[in-house]
């Protein structure tokens, strides 16, 4: 505390010669002028810089809260905006899945449908071609059973036949066709 004294006392000694004169040791008379100039400032600035400075930041960081729950407000609408459309997608989803799902039962029903339709229109064509192919064999079967019972009458014929008896049929066949020949005349 003596030295801070002593510095004080230094700051302003008077020289020998009754003269007003600078102390020009640093270290003794810094820490007054130093002292000096800051009581100064706070003195004349405190009003002025310091409260402008802490207002300034004040509104700034007010502004910035302000604006940061304008933001918040609009960020929490447009969730809520976000939200409502996801919902509306997800019940529109789900309509077409059950629509879907009922579509596809319908097409399934209608192919089954169709098929059961065309299996029946096979059957029927199958069983006509079977008819078709049995009156077939059976004309078939009778040409031949007429061609063997035509060539058995002709062997039988040519066997039991005599000149005589060929050439009265072979005259009767000849008077038919005469008479045919006059009626369709």
């Amino acid at each position: 505390m003596k030295n801070v004294t002593d510095s004080f006392l230094s700051l302003g000694y008077w020289s020998s010669d009754g003269s007003f004169g600078f102390n020009t040791d640093i270290l003794a008379t810094n820490p007054i002028n130093l002292s000096v100039v800051f009581g100064v400032l706070i003195f004349f600035g405190k009003g002025v810089c310091v409260n402008d400075l802490l207002d300034n930041r004040k509104q700034r960081i007010l502004k910035t809260i302000q604006n940061s729950e304008e933001l918040r407000g609009g960020a929490i609408e447009q969730l809520e905006k976000a939200r409502a459309r996801l919902r509306k997608v997800e019940m529109e989803a789900d309509q077409f899945r059950v629509n879907g799902y009922s579509d596809i039962e319908r097409e399934k029903l209608n192919l089954i449908n169709s098929t059961y339709k065309t299996l029946e229109q096979l059957e029927i064509y199958k069983n006509e071609t079977i008819y078709f192919e049995q009156q077939k064999a059976i004309n078939q079967v009778r040409q031949r059973v007429f061609q063997q019972a035509l060539q058995g009458a002709l062997g039988t014929l040519n066997s039991s036949l005599n000149n005589e008896l060929h050439l009265r049929t072979i005259n009767a066949n000849i008077g038919m066709f005469g008479t045919m020949k006059e009626i369709t005349d």
